[in-house]
């Protein structure tokens, strides 16, 4: 029998630093650069390709309240760091109008080395995510977990979306973020890997080959991490709302969880081909929770509330059990009102198309659950 996974929570988040005088992206992590490391301070920076960009960490969580007070913690740290070089932090996937060719690169050998090899692929990827490891310690479970959750995944996509703008426009999509990282190597839907062994194969001719250094290149919206006994989800366009990304995690925490009581029992959920979980991905990304998905189950095309309240019943019983109900609240109040995407529309079209007002926006946002 497979051990209980710890079910662990780890969330990483990448936030925009912006000037609060012209609302746009200002170069920041280069102020705590000392040669080739970062300069230590009370968390942990992480650099990221862009210098607007900072990526930050939580600490191993055991429950979800802790991981609510770590993010908590986390989002109050970077606010009050930024706020003393006179800057602004923003928690949404895309700058509503920043232009991703005016970003200069961080200084540092490997940030160089990802524009060489990716060239304007890599220019281009001014998008900010939400990274959720959740603790998976068989190295078997994982990759069937990873096999089985591709189908909810565009579910969860709906939910986090925070990216309609892209360079000053209006883009159509709930997720442009998808959109601009789908032209990455290795990355969008996780393709089926039927063992352990699958998966270390296909690790090894790629590594083997040069194409990538360690698994750490596989950039799929799920993967086993190539480093820590953990599942990490990387599907969702990071939410401008703290207690909307705790949500998420729960919803990722109790999926695992439903996953593993499936496998004790000898039980498993279908795996559904590729190509159908990149189509109610793409209308996930299109859409949000406005559009319709495909039920792949009874093959009908079926609104995005309605299966997303339909996958909350499925995990109920574990979400109950992992005592989680009143962190996961906020996302009726999603389904009701809509995603940041949605927000950030209404402040557009109110404010007649000031897309500075959406910036001033989503600091406010990106602040109320911290203060």
């Amino acid at each position: 029998m497979i051990a209980k996974p710890s079910l662990t929570i780890g969330i990483e988040e990448e936030y925009q630093i912006v000037d609060p005088a012209t609302r746009e992206l200002r170069s920041f992590i280069t102020q705590f650069i000392d040669g080739d490391h970062l300069v230590m301070v009370e968390r942990e920076l992480k650099p990221e390709l862009h210098q607007s960009m900072v990526e930050l960490g939580t600490p191993i969580c055991h429950t979800l309240a802790q991981a609510h007070e770590e993010l908590v913690k986390q989002r109050r740290f970077i606010c009050s760091l930024a706020e003393q070089k006179g800057l602004n932090v923003v928690a949404a996937a895309t700058h509503p109008f920043s232009r991703w060719r005016d970003q200069p690169v961080t200084p540092l050998p490997r940030y160089q080395g990802v524009l060489e090899e990716m060239q304007l692929l890599a220019q281009r990827l001014l998008i900010f995510g939400m990274h959720v490891h959740i603790g998976v310690e068989d190295r078997g479970f994982a990759i069937d977990a990873m096999n089985v959750v591709r189908y909810m995944l565009p579910h969860i996509l709906a939910l986090s979306t925070s990216s309609p703008f892209w360079v000053g426009r209006k883009t159509g999509l709930k997720s442009y973020r998808s959109a601009v990282f789908g032209d990455f190597p290795r990355s969008g839907t996780a393709e089926i890997c039927r063992t352990v062994a699958d998966w270390d194969n296909l690790i090894g001719t790629l590594t083997r080959t040069g194409c990538i250094p360690d698994g750490s290149k596989i950039w799929w919206d799920v993967r086993p991490h190539h480093k820590y006994p953990t599942l990490e989800f990387r599907i969702c366009d990071i939410c401008t709302r703290v207690d909307e990304a705790i949500a998420i995690a729960g919803i990722f925490q109790a999926l695992v969880l439903w996953l593993w009581k499936l496998r004790r029992k000898n039980i498993t959920f279908r795996i559904y081909r590729t190509e159908l979980i990149d189509e109610n991905r793409w209308r996930a990304a299109r859409y949000g929770i406005d559009g319709k998905l495909i039920d792949l189950g009874k093959s009908e095309e079926l609104p995005a509330r309605a299966l997303v309240r339909e996958l909350l019943e499925l995990i109920g019983e574990e979400i109950d059990e992992l005592g989680i109900q009143t962190y996961l609240k906020p996302i009726e109040d999603v389904l009701i009102h809509g995603t940041s995407a949605d927000r950030q529309l209404r402040i557009y079209d109110a404010h007649e198309g000031d897309i500075k007002a959406v910036v001033d926006h989503l600091v406010a946002e990106t602040r109320a659950g911290i203060e």
